[in-house]
């Protein structure tokens, strides 16, 4: 059997276009808030990409930028404001935080139903007992990927490397929730190689 590429820009572009033609016939367009404490080049493109694709799509996008000697009691008062303005429809505070921050602190200060990154603790449990709730962006992007393609996950092995709290284990959450049998390694993993070759559907997050 032939590999076959699934082929994700094609599908962002669709899904992209259908999201432009909804939001251009609402009353009122979406709006997202991103927080970003500190300069990080790699994050820097990502909040970039973020703002690019609002713009595509018509969705109004604010970014606030802070220096990383900003305090955690500026950041905290900041997602306050922005909980409580009814244009902000989700708020994404970017990883990493400077050192000095308690991320979990500052993550669990965003308001569950503006928790587009689904990091809340309650919105995590929502997802881990498999009721309605935010999915993190790349997680819900395998899934629909897989479903594009008529990959269905149920009774096949699933290997996810990584396990971080924004893909990974979500993903792992997802897949079980679709019937598949999922592995989560990580880089204590013994004979991962092995674990890898033996997957139906294999996917790295690390």
């Amino acid at each position: 059997m032939s590999a076959v590429l699934l082929d994700g820009k094609t599908l962002a572009k669709q899904i992209k276009e259908r999201v432009r033609r909804e939001v251009e016939n609402m009353e009122r367009k979406p709006g997202l808030a991103v927080i970003l404490v500190g300069e990080n080049p790699a994050t820097r493109v990502y909040v970039d990409g973020k703002t690019r694709d609002c713009r595509q799509c018509g969705i109004y996008s604010e970014e606030y930028a802070l220096l990383e000697s900003a305090t955690q009691e500026e950041v905290l008062e900041l997602i306050e404001v922005l909980n409580d303005r009814d244009d902000i429809d989700g708020i994404m505070v970017q990883m990493p935080l400077p050192p000095h921050m308690d991320a979990q602190a500052v993550l669990r200060a965003v308001r569950p139903d503006k928790d587009l990154d689904c990091v809340h603790p309650y919105n995590l449990g929502q997802l881990m007992l498999g009721q309605d709730a935010f999915q993190p962006c790349t997680p819900a992007g395998v899934m629909r990927l897989l479903d594009e393609y008529g990959v269905d996950p149920e009774g096949k092995t699933c290997v996810v490397v990584g396990r971080s709290s924004i893909v990974g284990k979500p993903l792992a959450m997802l897949m079980v929730q679709r019937n598949a049998t999922v592995t989560i390694s990580h880089t204590h993993t013994v004979d991962l190689h092995k674990k890898c070759a033996k997957a139906d559907i294999l996917v790295t997050a690390a």
